[in-house]
């Protein structure tokens, strides 16, 4: 009875240790200093609010010293981003491809399945050219959600590297913000910040 509840003990020690390990393990490669990661998304990535120069992509480059492309557009919407995606992933070659979609559709009431589907079309479009992609999430319209539920579904089916509140959190700070939306210069500098420390804590920056 003794050794069985050793061989137990042990039995459990090691699982956990096993999922320990699975946890702490970076889910993204690291990329190199010659790197390129494209950042893909609406004005939130254009910088609405301040200068090019200080949008969260421009920053970001700055802190990493990496090439960020700035392929945002104002008042894209999923469907339309989908049709872009392909040309700009050929042009750009990325090492990574950080996603930031979905919030003019929401704006507008669209369905989220439908908005869903065209994200996961673009996820699949890098997959298919080897991208790793990193997705953040855009909120619903409401003051207390963090994003909307279907950005955590799509993280979840193509285990994805994920924020579910950054955007909602800094949506929530007025100091941070140019208008009801978007954000100000110090806002997009603490995006910035929290998108390197998320790159950082999944093993794609030092």
């Amino acid at each position: 009875m003794y050794r069985l509840k050793r061989y137990t003990q042990v039995f459990l020690v090691v699982i956990f240790s096993i999922a320990l390990i699975g946890c702490s393990s970076p889910k993204l490669d690291l990329i190199e200093s010659d790197g390129v990661i494209l950042a893909f998304g609406d004005s939130l990535t254009v910088g609405v609010g301040t200068t090019r120069q200080n949008s969260y992509p421009s920053v970001l480059g700055d802190l990493s010293g990496l090439n960020i492309i700035n392929s945002g557009v104002s008042g894209e919407t999923s469907d339309i981003g989908l049709k872009r995606l392909p040309n700009e992933l050929d042009r750009v070659f990325p090492d990574l491809l950080i996603i930031i979609e979905g919030g003019n559709d929401i704006l507008q009431n669209r369905g989220h399945s439908e908005i869903k589907k065209n994200i996961a079309a673009m996820i699949e479009l890098a997959k298919n050219r080897g991208v790793p992609v990193v997705l953040i999430g855009i909120p619903e319209k409401n003051l207390f959600s963090s994003s909307a539920p279907f950005y955590k579904e799509l993280a979840d089916q193509y285990q994805l590297v994920f924020d579910d509140s950054l955007i909602s959190s800094l949506q929530r700070s007025p100091q941070l913000k140019s208008d009801y939306i978007h954000f100000n210069k110090e806002g997009y500098r603490k995006m910035a910040e929290a998108v390197y420390e998320l790159l950082q804590d999944n093993g794609a920056l030092l």
